[in-house]
């Protein structure tokens, strides 16, 4: 797998931005817990999207593991990716959530496409009150676009496969990592980026083949 991450290496207290290689794409990448940092993010990713049909927007979640089955941690990242476009949204250290990114959410411009989406959804409102408007399932859609009935159960790394013909690795000590960090690992931006960004073109690529 191709894979690369470029660091710009800011120096202040509220963001950082990185490039990330995968295969021939190259995803600009907004790490952040600044409120303000995610309006400007969203106002220009949305002023580039003129489109007469819905956008495709990959939306996955992040949080620290629960290792108690009496502690349910919340949500500690957002991620929202629109073509070469993606967003890290520390949400657990957020001091406030903006208004403008509950708007995006429930913008019928806009559908949010991931596997496992209704649970994501599900936890997103449960934890802050955010809730999202048109949600595409991946899996259900691969299985009817591609007619086979499997999809619906498989994983992410399974459909990156299957549609975009690509690999994507999942390493677990990526997945069970402590999302909650104020820093978060160049593995876990790469991890946390790409997985909104393969949703993103799953769906794209889906949407255009039609069922």
């Amino acid at each position: 797998m191709t894979l690369g991450i470029r660091d710009y290496e800011l120096i202040n207290d509220t963001h950082n931005l990185y490039d990330i290689t995968f295969f021939t794409d190259q995803i600009h990448t907004l790490v952040t817990h600044s409120p303000s940092l995610v309006e400007q993010w969203l106002i220009e990713t949305q002023g580039q999207n003129n489109q007469t049909q819905p956008t495709i927007v990959g939306l996955d979640v992040e949080w620290r593991p629960n290792f108690s089955r009496h502690i349910e941690n919340p949500v500690a990242t957002l991620q929202l990716c629109i073509g070469s476009r993606c967003l890290i949204y520390q949400l657990i250290h957020s001091p406030r959530i903006p208004q403008s990114l509950f708007d995006f959410l429930k913008n019928s411009s806009y559908v949010f496409a991931g596997v496992g989406i209704e649970s994501d959804v599900e936890k997103l409102v449960e934890d802050y009150g955010l809730s999202v408007g048109n949600v595409m399932e991946l899996r259900r859609v691969a299985a009817e676009s591609l007619g086979v009935k499997e999809l619906k159960n498989a994983g992410l790394k399974e459909l990156v496969k299957q549609v975009l013909g690509k690999e994507i690795q999942k390493p677990k000590r990526v997945t069970m990592s402590r999302w909650d960090s104020m820093w978060l690992s160049h593995d876990q931006v790469q991890y946390a980026c790409l997985d909104a960004f393969v949703c993103s073109e799953i769906g794209r690529i889906l949407t255009q083949s039609g069922p």
